[in-house]
């Protein structure tokens, strides 16, 4: 790795781990426990009905697709309940799925069991082994990664043509800014986001491309009781005034056929990159 001064002598990746941490400073129970992530997988999977996916991978998968060549091999990291996996297999002749999680692996299983292009390893990316694939791709699975510029060096080297990595991110709900500004409430803000793996990359010699993709997200509420409660959970300082988050969310929020709604926006970021050679 090279040298670096200035701001850009940050260790990014140090920050990222900082990150991992809750508002105590301890490791997530989640974080460590591979049967409690399974656990929680496994409950995850058994709610989903056939081929559920959420309506913002669909933009997201648009804007990933120019980087996918027809027939390509593809390896997918942490599939999930197949926000990509389903489309890249209509893209993709080859296709990989790698997830620590065996739950997610079944449920996939099922909709691929007579096609033998579809290949599953229950591995943990850093521990997985896996032949080079034209497209190595992961979107929003790298939250218990540790080690994250190996996780990269590895993406880097699996891929023939191109690595990609997406990440939803902030920004965060707006009415938890104004409970910030106007009543000096301590907020539980994001504490990693994609800056640092586009930073990390930078460190590691890797010139990615960045696009942030505008997307939006809607809340429906069948009472208000039920969206003060949800919207009062990032809200760190004990006790707080629930007639202060009514008055703020009041500013956000509007009534649709017999719903309340709350539309907020956020964004996805999509980094990407031809894979790096660094014994030339």
């Amino acid at each position: 790795m090279a040298v670096l001064h200035g701001p850009l002598a940050i260790d990014f990746e140090q920050l990222w781990k900082e990150g991992m941490l809750d508002w105590h400073g301890n490791m997530p129970e989640r974080m460590k426990n591979d049967a409690l992530e399974e656990a929680f997988w496994a409950q995850s999977m058994q709610k989903k009905s056939y081929k559920q996916t959420d309506a913002h991978a669909v933009p997201i998968y648009e804007k990933i697709r120019q980087y996918i060549p027809q027939g390509a091999s593809c390896l997918e990291m942490g599939p999930g309940w197949g926000n990509y996996t389903f489309p890249l297999r209509e893209d993709v002749g080859k296709l990989t799925l790698v997830d620590g999680s065996k739950s997610v692996l079944d449920y996939l299983q099922q909709y691929f069991i007579e096609d033998d292009a579809v290949n599953f390893v229950h591995a943990k990316w850093e521990e997985a082994a896996v032949e080079q694939h034209d497209i190595v791709i992961g979107v929003n699975c790298y939250y218990r990664i540790y080690e994250m510029n190996d996780a990269l060096l590895k993406m880097n080297d699996r891929a023939k043509k191109r690595a990609i990595i997406g990440l939803t991110t902030g920004p965060i709900q707006p009415h938890y800014d104004v409970l910030a500004r106007e009543y000096h409430y301590q907020i539980k803000y994001p504490r990693r986001d994609y800056i640092e793996i586009l930073n990390m990359l930078y460190q590691l010699g890797i010139y990615a491309d960045c696009e942030m993709l505008p997307l939006e997200r809607v809340y429906y509420y069948d009472n208000y009781e039920a969206l003060y409660e949800a919207q009062s959970k990032k809200i760190l300082s004990n006790p707080f005034d629930f007639e202060h988050v009514k008055e703020v969310l009041a500013r956000f929020v509007i009534e649709e056929e017999g719903k309340i709604v709350y539309r907020h926006k956020f964004y996805a970021a999509i980094i990407s990159w031809e894979p790096v050679n660094f014994y030339e």
